[in-house]
């Protein structure tokens, strides 16, 4: 009995040590794998920015501004492109939790008129082929007369934005009207705050007074601290 009680503790103690070891291990290779992460991340939104927003001068990352829309519990960060010291536009990060796989993270882009310059998208898990052929599908000119290429698209005019199915103008990805209906409420949650940042006043959105935001009374000047188819 006392040989099977040693056995017993050896077996725990083992188990012990592996565990902590293991646990190192794993601490250790998130630490060394974290900030180059989080550097690709930067330099993805950097890429973005310039690819969805007109030609600017000024560095739009480090004057970025956060706007938490009404009803929301997540702030969209703002980076506000200008040239010669004026807005031309803006990039603003967004996203939707109603992908058939969950969040699609989006960088939406308007010039100062609010027109929407272009998009790219972040991050998704949607289908292979279906869903995840939100940048190509959107980039493309309809067949039907409906909206679909989203660059040069009017939002004051257009805005906001649904698929056909829902008695809207959007073509919906063949298939993948789950998703089509989730990129939309994400360049609509954009616009919102587009609107915001254009004029605060008459905006239903909030500014987020976080730490890295700046007053909202003149945007122009605001630098910051830092098969799927459904009925």
């Amino acid at each position: 009995m006392a040989k099977l009680s040693s056995t017993l503790r050896n077996m725990l103690l083992s188990l012990t040590g592996i565990c902590i070891i293991v646990s190192g291990i794993l601490a250790l290779v998130n630490k060394v794998t974290k900030a180059p992460i989080e550097e690709a991340q930067v330099k993805a939104k950097v890429e973005a920015i310039s690819a969805v927003t007109p030609k600017f001068d000024n560095n739009p990352f480090a004057e970025k501004i956060r706007v938490l829309p009404e009803g929301e519990t997540d702030s969209l960060t703002v980076y506000p492109a200008k040239m010669k010291g004026q807005l031309v536009g803006f990039a603003i990060e967004s996203y939707t939790q109603r992908g058939f796989s969950g969040l699609i993270s989006v960088m939406m882009g308007f010039d100062a008129s609010g027109k929407l310059v272009d998009f790219s998208v972040l991050q998704h898990a949607e289908s292979p082929g279906l869903g995840s052929l939100i940048p190509e599908w959107f980039h493309e000119k309809s067949e039907t007369g409906g909206i679909r290429d989203m660059r040069g698209l009017d939002m004051k005019v257009s805005a906001p934005l649904s698929v056909s199915k829902d008695g809207g103008k959007v073509d919906a990805i063949t298939a993948a009207t789950i998703s089509s209906r989730a990129f939309l409420d994400a360049v609509n949650r954009a616009w919102s705050v587009f609107k915001y940042v254009q004029d605060p006043e008459g905006s239903k959105v909030s500014g987020n007074k976080s730490s890295d935001s700046v007053s909202s009374a003149t945007v122009s000047t605001a630098e910051s601290a830092n098969s799927e188819t459904k009925s």
